[in-house]
């Protein structure tokens, strides 16, 4: 999934003199109260961290609270979504009007009718209710369902995500997955049967580069291939 990160931090800690008998648990005690929560110094959630006490001796500040300060390493895992950026998370609420997400188990998303491409029609069966293809009729989205989506808009007071399900690459991901192979494995048979063609008839191409345009139901891709 994209939005993750891993950063190195060079971080100086400066803590109260009643902190200096413990003062590890202390430095994890600071650190914590960053986690979950969007910081403009690392542009980014803070998720978790891995960190090294580089001084053994420690600088102590003057004033009326003569802190003392800590030169830290720390290895920080960083969550930062911005628009256009594919995410994924579980759908745990759903209706005829909007789609609700959770991401990584803390940040909420929410997709409306209009950022749900027309391809998905809203119904219900057995009582549950669910976006179903027009097209492909084994893409359902549903309630437990694990999508890709892509950011819209992204709140950093609230960890709060707009996204959007207009783009033919993003549903849900067993679907786009088991899509994503069906097509792979095709396209290496298609060029298996290409070269059995050429040894066959002695074929010779002057460029080593075609288009191969498979069949399919709605949209069509094409796949610029390099023949060896």
């Amino acid at each position: 999934m994209e939005g993750l990160s891993v950063a190195d931090a060079n971080l100086v800690m400066y803590l109260h003199p009643s902190k200096s008998r413990n003062v590890s648990q202390s430095i994890l005690r600071e650190l914590g109260y960053l986690l979950f929560k969007f910081n403009e110094t690392f542009d980014g959630v803070l998720l978790a961290y891995d960190v090294n006490i580089l001084d053994k001796q420690a600088k102590i500040l003057s004033g009326v609270h003569p802190y003392f300060g800590l030169r830290l390493k720390a290895n920080l895992l960083l969550f930062s979504p911005i628009p256009d950026m594919l995410l994924e998370g579980k759908l745990v609420m759903l209706s005829q009007e909007s789609i609700h997400v959770i991401i990584l188990g803390f940040s909420s998303v929410i997709i409306t009718a209009e950022n749900i491409r027309g391809e998905f029609k809203y119904r219900t069966k057995d009582n549950e209710e669910l976006f179903a293809s027009k097209s492909h009729k084994r893409h359902v989205i549903k309630v437990g369902t694990m999508i890709r989506f892509l950011v819209k808009s992204f709140d950093e007071e609230i960890l709060h995500i707009i996204g959007s399900l207009i783009s033919a690459h993003t549903g849900s991901i067993s679907w786009l997955d088991r899509r994503l192979e069906v097509t792979q494995e095709a396209l290496v048979g298609w060029i298996d049967v290409w070269r059995k063609i050429q040894n066959l008839i002695g074929l010779s191409i002057n460029s080593k580069s075609f288009i191969w345009q498979p069949f399919c139901i709605s949209t069509c891709e094409s796949f610029n291939v390099n023949v060896v």
